[in-house]
C-alpha cells in the first residue's frame, strides 16, 4: 500500500504511527526534529518534506504490509508515479486545517484512474482551525462523490479532539448507490451486509472510507489501521503462478552497486537463477540476481506479495518487467518540462555521477553536448541534485537559469533509403525508412521481413531508431512519431550490427528532413486558488506572461482560477503569486500540452558534436560522414 498526499499533510507521521502500532519503532519519530524512520536523505531531515520514497515491511496483525512512503512535493511527482504502478491501495491524507490542495486532486485523480482502493484519512483534528463538516463538502465536491466518513470528531479543533462513532445508517444509502441487488434490499427492509458490501466497493474503487485524527497524538490511529484491514484488497497473487514482478526504484549499495526494488505480483524468484527480464523500450533478455534481500534481510527466495531488493542486475532500470510480461503501467504524469545547465570543475565525475542518479530517477534526463543539461520538473530538484552530488559523489556543482525543454512534431510524411554499395553508402548495409506523424508516442514497424535479417541486426537499427528520435531537425525531441522499416540489405560475412548503428541516423534524418518539423513549447494547466480582492492583479499578471483563464469560481473570500500558462514565464509568475496575494495564493500547475512557438524556432545543441541539426545541415550529412 502506499501513503500520498499533498506536502506536509502529515503523511510521514503518519506512517511512524503505523510502525510504532506494529512494534517496528519503539518511538514515534517527528518531520521537524528529522529523525523520522523513512527520511533518511540530509535534505529530507532538513527541509521536513519526502523526497525519495521509502520501503517498511511490517504486520497488522495477521496482514503483512508493505508500505511505501512517497513524497508530496510536486517537483517529485515521478517518485509518486512509481510507486503507484504497484500498490493493492492507498492511504490519501488530507490536512484538517488546510484542506484539499491543487495537487491533493491531482493525485486523487490518479488513484481514481488507476482504479487504485483508497482510504482517506483526515489529519491535524487538534490543531487550531480544523474543520469537519465543510472540509467533508470540500472532498465531495472536490476529490470524489463517493467518500463516507467512518466516524465522528468531538472538541475540534482543541488538543482534546476525540473520535465518535456514526450511525449506519448514511453509510448504507451510498452503498445502495453503485449496487442495485443492494438497493432494493436496503429499500425492503431486509437483512444488510453493509461491511461486505463496503469491502467490495472500496475494493473497486466506487466507494471511499473517511477516517479522522492526529498522526502526531495517535488520535484516530488505530481505526485507520482497522480500516487498513478491514477495507483495503489483500494480495491475491500465488507462488506456484508464473513470476510477475516490476521494478519501481533502482538505487546504489555503499560500494556504489546497483540495487533494484521489485514488487512480486506472482510467482517465486530464487537468487543467482535466470529470469527473463522485460525492458520497457528495448529487447528483452535474461539475467541473474547474485542476491535478493526482503526487508533488509538476504534471503534465497522471494514469493509472490514481497517487495524485493535484487543485486547483480546491472542493466536494470525502473519499469523493467521480471518473468512473465504483463500490460505495461502507462505514463500517470507527464515528463519534465524544463531543463538546466549543471556545471563542476570536474566535468567528467560530474557526467558519471548524474548519469547514476538518473538510473535512479529516469526522468532526470542527461545530455552531454556542449554542456551538461539535466531536466526537472522545479527549481526545489536543482537543490536535491545538488544536496545528492555533494555527499554521494563529492561533486559541487552550479546551475544555470531554468529553460523549457521544447519537443518537434512532424509535419507530414517522409522517406529515405540508403542502398547497400551505393556511391553515398560508406557501410556494407542498406536501410530504408518512412516516417508520419502520430498522436502519442513512438510507433516502430517492420514493412520489411523479420527473417531477411539477423535479429541483431534488427535490435540494433530499433535501437538506434529511438536514440536518433531524442534529437530531430532542431535539436529537440520527437516524441510521437511512427517509423516503418522499408528497406534493409547486409552482407553476411562483411557487416556487422555497428553498420546499421552508422547509418541508421543519416537515413532517418533524411526521412525526417522531408517530412518537415515544427518547434513546440510546454504548456501547462494551472490550478489557482487567490483572495478574492486580489483576482483582478493576478489576471493581469496570468496575461502578461502569456496565460489563458478558463474557468473562475468566485465566493466573498475565495476565488478558484484554471487555465494555462507556458512552462517557460511558469516560474516566474509563480515567484510574483506570493507578494500579488498577501502570501495566501496557492498554486498547482501540470503538464497540459504542447503548442506552436512563437516567432523563430529555438535550436538546441547535438550530442554527438555536430552543428545545430536544424534542415539545411541535414542535406550535408553525406560529406560530414
Amino acid at each position: 500500500m502506499g501513503i500520498v498526499a499533498h506536502v506536509d499533510a502529515g503523511k510521514t507521521s503518519l506512517t511512524e504511527r503505523l510502525l510504532f502500532a506494529a512494534g517496528v519503532i519503539d518511538r514515534v519519530g517527528r518531520v521537524d526534529d528529522g529523525n523520522t524512520q523513512t527520511d533518511s536523505m540530509d535534505l529530507e531531515r532538513k527541509r521536513g518534506i519526502t523526497i525519495r520514497s521509502a520501503v517498511v515491511s511490517f504486520a497488522l496483525g495477521d496482514l503483512p504490509v508493505n508500505l511505501i512512503d512517497t513524497p508530496g512535493h510536486s517537483d517529485f511527482i515521478a517518485e509518486v508515479e512509481r510507486a503507484l504502478s504497484v500498490l493493492d491501495g492507498a492511504v490519501l491524507v488530507i490536512s484538517a486545517v488546510e484542506g484539499v490542495q491543487p495537487q491533493t486532486r491531482l493525485l486523487m485523480r490518479t488513484l481514481d484512474r488507476l482504479r487504485i482502493p483508497t482510504l482517506l484519512f483526515v489529519n491535524k483534528i487538534d490543531r487550531v482551525g480544523a474543520r469537519y463538516d465543510d472540509l467533508l463538502a470540500d472532498i465531495k465536491r472536490l476529490l470524489t462523490p463517493s467518500a463516507v466518513p467512518m466516524v465522528g470528531v468531538t472538541e475540534l479543533g482543541t488538543r482534546s479532539a476525540g473520535l465518535v462513532p456514526l450511525d449506519t445508517e448514511p453509510l448504507a444509502e451510498l452503498l445502495a448507490e453503485h449496487n442495485d441487488v443492494f438497493l432494493e434490499a436496503y429499500l425492503s427492509g431486509g437483512p444488510l451486509d453493509v461491511a461486505g458490501e463496503l469491502r467490495r466497493q472500496v475494493a473497486a474503487a466506487q466507494t471511499h472510507p473517511v477516517y479522522f485524527g492526529s498522526a502526531m497524538t495517535g488520535v484516530g490511529v488505530p481505526e485507520v489501521i482497522e480500516g487498513i484491514r478491514s477495507w483495503l484488497p489483500r494480495a491475491t497473487g500465488s507462488a506456484k503462478d508464473p513470476l510477475q514482478a516490476r521494478v519501481f526504484k533502482v538505487d546504489r549499495g555503499a560500494a556504489g552497486q546497483k540495487v533494484a526494488l521489485a514488487r512480486m505480483f506472482a510467482g517465486t524468484l530464487t537468487a543467482r537463477s535466470y529470469v527473463d527480464v522485460h525492458p520497457v523500450d528495448a529487447a528483452e533478455y535474461q539475467a541473474r540476481p547474485s542476491a535478493i534481500e526482503v526487508s533488509g534481510h538476504p534471503v534465497e527466495r522471494a514469493e509472490a506479495g514481497q517487495i524485493v531488493a535484487l543485486r547483480g542486475l546491472k542493466s536494470i532500470r525502473i519499469g523493467d518487467q521480471l518473468g512473465v510480461r504483463t500490460k505495461q503501467v502507462g505514463r500517470l504524469f507527464a515528463p519534465p518540462t524544463l531543463e538546466t545547465v549543471v556545471s563542476a570543475r570536474d566535468r567528467v565525475k560530474l557526467f558519471q555521477a548524474l548519469t547514476q542518479l538518473a538510473e535512479q530517477d529516469p526522468l532526470i534526463r542527461v545530455r552531454k553536448a556542449d554542456e551538461i543539461t539535466v531536466s526537472l520538473y522545479g527549481e526545489v530538484q536543482k537543490e536535491v541534485i545538488a544536496s545528492l552530488l555533494a555527499t554521494e559523489y563529492g561533486v559541487y556543482v552550479a546551475f544555470s537559469e531554468t529553460t523549457p525543454i521544447h519537443v518537434e512534431r512532424l509535419d507530414g510524411e517522409g522517406e529515405a533509403v540508403r542502398e547497400m554499395m551505393a556511391p553515398d553508402n560508406l557501410w556494407p548495409a542498406g536501410v530504408g525508412f518512412r516516417v508520419s506523424p502520430v498522436a502519442e508516442g513512438i510507433e516502430y514497424n517492420l514493412v520489411v521481413e523479420l527473417g531477411g535479417l539477423p535479429r541483431a541486426f534488427h535490435t540494433a537499427i530499433e535501437e538506434t531508431v529511438r536514440l536518433t528520435l531524442h534529437q530531430g531537425l532542431y535539436g529537440w525531441e520527437l516524441p510521437n512519431i511512427r517509423v516503418d522499416l522499408t528497406h534493409t540489405a547486409y552482407d553476411s560475412v562483411g557487416t556487422s550490427a555497428g553498420d546499421f548503428r552508422r547509418l541508421v541516423p543519416l537515413v532517418l534524418m533524411e526521412a525526417i528532413a522531408q517530412a518537415g518539423t515544427t518547434v513546440l513549447e510546454p504548456v501547462n494547466h494551472v490550478d489557482l486558488d487567490v483572495p478574492a480582492d486580489t483576482v483582478s492583479r493576478v489576471l493581469a499578471h496570468i496575461a502578461e506572461h502569456r496565460g489563458l483563464v478558463s474557468e473562475t469560481a468566485l465566493t466573498e473570500a475565495q476565488a478558484h482560477l484554471e487555465g494555462t500558462i507556458p512552462a517557460a514565464t511558469t516560474h516566474q509568475f509563480e515567484s510574483l503569486l506570493p507578494p500579488l496575494t498577501h502570501g495566501e495564493g496557492i498554486l498547482a500547475t501540470t503538464f497540459h500540452t504542447y503548442q506552436p512557438v512563437a516567432g523563430p524556432a529555438p535550436t538546441r545543441s547535438r550530442t554527438d558534436g555536430n552543428p545545430l541539426n536544424q534542415k539545411e545541415y541535414v542535406l550535408n550529412l553525406n560529406r560530414s560522414s
